[in-house]
């Protein structure tokens, strides 16, 4: 009745209380206290859970040091400075900068990595593969709010951001910053030839006529970091500059010359938008006109215009095409008529020409008569 029995196991440590005041710590072990005039509390721990997380944890390192060199593993970062924390070669987390944490000794393996911020915040390929999986940069739970990891694919870029500015332009591959006492992100840029389609636009013509135009356009990023910085929305100032470029092509030129050289919309927008991306860091490929739409009545109205347009020349080809026969039918008339030869080759066609007709024929007073009856020219 007068002494206190305390056990310690062989996986266990214990903090011992004296009056409510920290008064001893027990390896394992059986312990017994004389308690007649104060009382004694026990708190144990499972070493095989190895950090000793308690409110007590600073006041031993500083007033137990011999205690806790011969029981603990200290780890303490400094203020630029980031820990990794294996247990057994796994990772258990991730410290940040000035940080402390205790670990008993005896159970397990304990090895950490240390990484100074002020030189960089990169983690190495090896590190980043263990933190790091999938393409869309998943970190693991043990490192979630400490570390930012992308996977950059072939064709794309990552611009790094570091505080809201951009701090680099990745390449492909995986890549894995630490994200401690900074705001650390990671964009995918698509560095490959892409297209944007402008539709629908409303422009009058020089000769007020109101047209409906579908363009094409393709581009690609020849510097994203650059692009980024000097525009907030590349893509919606591309396609705004667009729509200025085919406005003021359409707008200084009439119907008719529109319809007969589409390409001069194309080179005269191509050139202006070239002119202001290449120094944003876009290159702007191809600008092509897909379709010129126009109003219903001007559709019929431009049907008529071609209708008789081409019925005109249908006339003018048929009077050439009269005039080229007539003038033959007078050039072998005037060879007929200085030659008899020709003359009588053309009765003989005639006659063949005629008797291809004829079912049956009935001839009188010999073939000369019917040669001389059926074709005469008058002297």
């Amino acid at each position: 009745m007068l002494y206190r029995k305390f056990i310690v196991r062989k996986y266990e440590r214990a903090l011992l209380y004296k009056d409510g005041d920290f008064y001893a710590f027990l390896a394992p072990g059986v312990y017994r206290y004389l308690s007649l005039t104060c009382s004694f509390e026990l708190e144990r721990y499972d070493i095989t859970k190895p950090e000793f997380s308690h409110r007590l944890g600073d006041f031993l390192i500083e007033s137990e040091p011999a205690l806790v060199s011969r029981e603990f593993d200290v780890i303490e970062t400094g203020a630029e400075e980031v820990a990794l924390v294996y247990i057994n070669d796994q990772l258990e987390t991730v410290l940040g900068p000035a940080v402390r944490r205790m670990y008993f000794k005896g159970f397990v393996k304990l090895k950490v990595e240390r990484y100074d911020l002020s030189v960089g915040l990169a983690l190495e390929n090896r590190v980043a593969r263990q933190l790091v999986s999938g393409a869309d940069g998943r970190v693991k739970a043990v490192a979630k709010n400490a570390v930012v990891g992308r996977f950059v694919p072939e064709g794309h870029a990552g611009l790094l951001y570091v505080d809201g500015e951009i701090a680099a332009t990745l390449g492909a591959g995986l890549h894995a910053y630490f994200n401690v006492d900074r705001m650390v992100s990671i964009d995918l840029i698509d560095m490959r030839v892409r297209s944007l389609e402008v539709q629908g636009q409303e422009i009058l013509t020089r000769d007020k006529v109101a047209l409906r135009i579908n363009l094409s356009a393709t581009y690609q990023f020849e510097d994203a970091a650059l692009a980024l910085r000097k525009l907030k929305d590349p893509m919606d100032h591309l396609y705004k500059e667009i729509q200025f470029g085919l406005r003021a092509a359409v707008g200084t030129r009439t119907l008719d010359a529109l319809l007969e050289d589409k390409t001069a919309i194309d080179e005269q927008v191509a050139k202006s938008l070239g002119s202001r991306f290449s120094d944003v860091g876009i290159s702007v490929k191809s600008v092509g006109v897909k379709d010129i739409i126009l109003p219903g009545d001007m559709k019929e109205l431009l049907a008529k215009v071609v209708e008789a347009d081409k019925m005109a020349q249908a006339n003018v080809i048929r009077r050439r095409e009269e005039t080229n026969a007539t003038r033959s039918l007078l050039n072998t008339a005037k060879v007929m008529e200085n030659n008899s030869v020709a003359l009588r080759l053309k009765e003989l066609e005639t006659l063949e020409r005629v008797t291809e007709k004829v079912g049956s024929l009935s001839v009188y007073g010999g073939l000369d008569a019917v040669m001389d009856g059926l074709v005469r020219l008058k002297k």
